[in-house]
């Protein structure tokens, strides 16, 4: 088999056909919820801090940062953005690899597209193809790779941040798999960081890290083409598996279709329960309800399910409450839904007591059920795969209700309209998630 480096630098030059229309439209909805995630985010602790650096440093204006009038360096740029838009963890999952494609590789990408006057559809079909690669990376390390300790976010999405911006940056095949082996010693990340504002950054450094190593390779920096999957390289360094299948029908196939958005304001892996919960016919009395058995899979026990959260933070990481919060009519999708006042609400508390959870082996990792039964003797089921086909029409309603409620109904419509042209035009688009001028 052909080096893997030059096997992503000739899909960075994919010229997209109609075959593609689909997850084209799959990444504007992305972009769109980028947009809505990152804007939230601005004043978040961790955004807070790398941009203050980054406009306390200042340097040869190229691109825009979330929440800073003016332009700035690609990488600050690049890296701030991708800490932004992680820092509230409302963005998209593929599960696939367990990773959060669009922070990683969209920051890298609107840069690129910025430094090099790229169109809006450019910056699509980049983002595109960046994140496409990061997912079918990941696949490639396997999961030993994020069972070690590695974060696929930071790992894998530093490759696909450095597709995209290859790609933007006009990096010939040679010069691309270049910046790819250069990204083999750059891409890092741990779990143990999760929990803290190190997490986001990790989005941060995968973008910060495409754009760099684009600029070294255009420039003529070298490094070994083997060290992604050569002896000593990235993937044997790095517990990776090797799964060459990874990579079957790339470009022909889009796995970026079946990208996860965010539609609850926490954990990823409690969402498969809310949305079970939610099909439920109709509202239950929470007075009447004896136990909730919620199933779900072995993976997500010491990841959520925090039984008796201390605050607002440890409620977006516990089964228990977040049901009752959903049986009590609480507004999953509301930042401000997860507050320390709901982590002591008594009534929660109370409900959240009557709550037992259970690995099943045969469910997937998307999937939940549940089983409610009350004191009459009744019992209501429900089960939820996250992995179920969603029409596009009702993924793009829900996004646009999502960012309605984190940026306001006007805005969040400026910015979809933008994104929703053909073409859609680079400039408004950076005008409407940049702050206006003093």
């Amino acid at each position: 088999m052909r080096q893997l480096a030059t096997i992503l630098a000739e899909f960075s030059q994919l010229q997209l056909t109609s075959s593609a229309d689909q997850a084209r439209a799959i990444m504007r909805l992305s972009l769109m919820d980028w947009c809505a995630v990152g804007l939230a985010g601005i004043n978040e602790p961790a955004a807070r801090i790398t941009r203050d650096i980054a406009v306390g440093e200042g340097g040869q204006g190229r691109a825009s940062i979330l929440g800073a009038r003016g332009l700035y360096p690609a990488r600050a740029a690049a890296m701030v953005n991708g800490v932004t838009s992680h820092a509230l963890d409302y963005d998209d999952t593929h599960f696939a690899h367990i990773g959060h494609p669009s922070v990683g590789v969209i920051p890298a990408a609107l840069a690129a597209a910025q430094m090099h006057d790229r169109s809006g559809d450019d910056l699509v079909d980049a983002a595109l193809i960046g994140a496409e690669a990061s997912v079918r990376i990941g696949l490639w390390l396997g999961r030993s790779h994020y069972q070690s300790g590695f974060h696929q976010t930071a790992t894998a999405g530093a490759f696909g941040a450095c597709i995209a911006a290859a790609r933007l940056s006009g990096l010939s095949p040679l010069q691309t798999a270049h910046a790819l082996a250069i990204t083999a010693s750059r891409a890092a990340g741990l779990k143990a960081q999760f929990g803290s504002m190190t997490k986001p950054y990790h989005a941060g450094m995968s973008a910060q890290t495409g754009i760099e190593t684009t600029i070294l390779a255009k420039a003529g920096f070298s490094a070994q083409l083997q060290s992604l999957d050569g002896e000593n390289g990235f993937g044997q360094t790095h517990a990776g598996q090797a799964n060459l299948d990874a990579f079957e029908m790339l470009g022909q196939h889009w796995l970026m279709t079946d990208v996860s958005h965010k539609f609850h304001a926490c954990c990823h892996g409690t969402h498969a329960m809310i949305e079970a919960l939610l099909s439920l016919p109709a509202p239950l009395k929470t007075s009447r309800i004896s136990t909730i058995k919620i199933d779900t899979h072995k993976r997500w026990l010491n990841v959520c399910n925090i039984p008796t959260p201390d605050n607002g933070l440890e409620v977006k990481f516990s089964f228990a409450h977040i049901a009752a919060m959903v049986l009590q009519g609480v507004n999953t999708a509301s930042l401000n839904s997860f507050s320390d006042a709901c982590a002591g609400d008594p009534n929660l508390m109370s409900l959240a007591q009557k709550v037992s959870v259970q690995p099943v082996p045969d469910l997937a990792e998307t999937a939940s059920r549940i089983s409610i039964k009350t004191n009459d003797g009744q019992e209501f089921t429900a089960e939820f795969d996250l992995n179920q086909t969603m029409k596009l029409e009702l993924r793009r309603d829900k996004i646009l209700i999502k960012a309605q409620a984190l940026l306001g109904p006007e805005k969040a419509g400026k910015i979809w309209q933008v994104l929703s042209d053909l073409p859609p035009n680079l400039n408004i688009f950076v005008q409407e998630i940049s702050p206006p001028e003093a």
